[in-house]
Parts: structure tokens; sequence; C-alpha cells
């Protein structure tokens, strides 16, 4: 069985309303539904992602913007009458639509809680001891809740190779828990950190790239 770590992005992704969805994290959830890997997930990453949801999901952000232009448009003679109508018909479907989404987040993160394909683990002594030690690097340059989630992955990660599993992954496409940076240049400790435990980290989430050698973990 493979197993697959994600964070709170994945969490945003599947959890978002419609228009801030991503169809791949959708499509992971769906693989585990269907048996082929097992996700994984830190409990804390449920909290953080809610908020950022309702931080950034938030309709107006968007239906301003076009409202702004509807309001040159008109005068402008760039719009007819009847297209800034509808225009702003939909513009208020739109917003009702996200506002429901919205109201209905706890009910959607709960579902993900309790969904049997997805285990999701709260920090245990181990893991927030080792989150203490990856404080002491210099080089890692982690912040406090960035160091916490990287060692609930590392650790949960060992007891699953304790146990005899050895497909080990991370889906991380935020850029300070990849083993890499911005311009692609691999950070050292981090890749070792991640090989140490056998866990090979994939910068999407269709475990594509970086493509995994046929003999890891060797």
């Amino acid at each position: 069985m493979r197993h697959v770590f994600v964070e709170t992005n994945w969490v945003y992704d599947r959890a978002a309303p419609a228009h801030h969805k991503g169809l791949a994290a959708v499509d992971l959830l769906r693989r585990a539904q269907a048996g082929e890997i097992k996700l994984h997930l830190p409990a804390l990453c449920l909290a953080e992602a809610r908020q950022a949801i309702l931080t950034k999901c938030q309709p107006r952000h968007e239906a301003d913007a076009i409202r702004q232009f509807l309001r040159r448009a008109r005068p402008e003679k760039t719009l007819s009458e009847e297209q800034d109508r509808v225009t702003r018909e939909v513009l208020d479907r739109f917003e009702q639509q996200v506002r429901n989404e919205l109201k209905e987040l706890s009910k959607t993160l709960d579902a993900l809680h309790r969904e049997p394909s997805l285990e999701v683990f709260a920090l245990n002594d181990k893991m927030l001891e080792t989150a203490v030690d990856l404080s002491s690097f210099d080089d890692l340059s982690l912040k406090p809740f960035d160091q916490a989630i990287l060692a609930g992955v590392l650790v949960r990660a060992g007891e699953l190779r304790d146990v005899g599993e050895l497909d080990l992954c991370f889906c991380e496409v935020d850029s300070d828990l990849q083993p890499w940076d911005k311009h692609g240049h691999v950070k050292w400790l981090m890749t070792e950190l991640y090989a140490n435990f056998g866990v090979w980290v994939y910068g999407d989430f269709e475990m594509r790239s970086p493509e995994r050698p046929k003999n890891w973990p060797g």
C-alpha cells in the first residue's frame, strides 16, 4: 500500500468553494477512496485550512473587481444595458453560492476528518519533541507550525516503516517544506531528513514530479 502524506494546502484545495477547489486534490482523495493509496494528515492542518478558506475565499474579493468594471463600462458604453443586467445577476448568484458553501465548511471539514481513507493524526509526544529538535537546525529556517508539520510527517513515516510499510511519500506544494527552493536548488538538510525516513516528496498532488527513482528507497 502506498502511504501519502498531505497537509494544509491539500485540505484547502479539497474543501474550498468550487471556484477555488483543486481538481488534483479532489482526485487524490478519490484514489484513496478507491483503495489505491492511504492518505495521512496532521490534525492541526484542518484548523489552519479552515481559517485560510474563510479568509481567502470570500466572494466579495472576486465579485467587487467585476462590479468596479461594470461601473466604468456602462458610462463608457463598453457593455449594453442587457449585458450589465445579466452580469450583475450572475454575480449575485455567484456570491450566494459561495456563501452557502462557506456556511457548510464545518461539515465539509468534519466529513474529511471522518473519511475512512484519510488518517487524521494528532501530534504525539515524540512528534512534539522532534519539532523542538528541528528548531535547532539553522539551515531549515522553518516557522514553528511548519516544524510541527514536518515532525509529524517524519515521525509517522517512521512508525509506518517500523511495521514494514516502505512506500511512503509526501505531496507538498508549499515551498517551505519542499526539499528544494523556488529555483529548484536542493535543500540538502531537508533532503537528508526525508531520505532518512524513506519519504519521497512530490511537488504536486498527481504524484508525478519529481519522478521517484525505481529503486526508492535505496
